[in-house]
């Protein structure tokens, strides 16, 4: 098995991805499938899929094919899902609401314990069975409770301060929302940046370039 440095960010792109294929796989009752198979459903090659497989040690049997059960199971400790580490979220704007009810955060390998925004409308709102709370008592929170990721949902202005804020507590893992760049100044900080509008642009080249000649009526 590699360790983490020898294992390209393309192949660790790709492991959530299996997983859900997976999941979806065995919720559907099927129990086996070989690596050809995965391969078709997934749009990969048979060998791509093995040698990611075999980052991680190889799962398979030759002749037998995966056994998707024990692949789940694999899967969910590679990606750390066995062990809930607990997050909390900062801004409770549109977007942030949305992240904060709408996803599975339990299935994902964390826990949401708390929420944060400057603005006292918010103040006392519950999502998920969490009140919001303003956002001067973060660090009274992140002292007693030690949170293992911030989501930050916050303007790119208001991030920096508050990425700032959050190191100092100890708080050394990030998922961006905020297009703000936490590694140009944590360059060790854990980071995963979502940034929408790239994808929603990515669509558009992909439209604009794309020539199929295809009919959907």
């Amino acid at each position: 098995m590699k360790t983490q440095k020898e294992i390209s960010a393309s192949v660790i792109s790709r492991l959530p991805r299996y997983y859900r294929f997976l999941c979806d796989l065995y919720s559907n009752g099927q129990k086996r499938i070989s690596s050809k198979e995965l391969a078709d459903i997934m749009g990969f090659t048979a060998s791509q899929i093995r040698q990611d497989f075999n980052c991680f040690g190889g799962f398979g049997q030759q002749g037998y094919g995966y056994n998707i059960e024990q692949l789940i199971g694999e899967f969910a400790g590679i990606l750390g899902l066995n062990k809930l580490k607990t997050a909390i979220l900062i801004g409770a704007g549109n977007l942030g609401r949305a992240v904060a009810s709408q996803m599975s955060f339990e299935d994902k390998g964390f826990k949401l314990i708390g929420i944060f925004d400057c603005d006292p409308l918010y103040k006392g709102i519950k999502i998920r069975d969490i009140p919001i709370s303003a956002d001067d008592s973060i660090s009274d929170f992140c002292t007693e409770n030690k949170p293992d990721m911030a989501v930050l949902c916050l303007p790119a202005d208001k991030a920096p301060d508050m990425v700032d804020l959050l190191i100092s507590l100890g708080v050394k893992s990030f998922w961006n929302f905020s297009h703000y760049d936490i590694h140009r100044k944590y360059p060790a900080a854990n980071v995963e940046n979502v940034h929408l509008s790239d994808s929603l642009m990515t669509l558009s080249f992909i439209i604009k370039n794309s020539d199929t000649g295809e009919n959907y009526d």
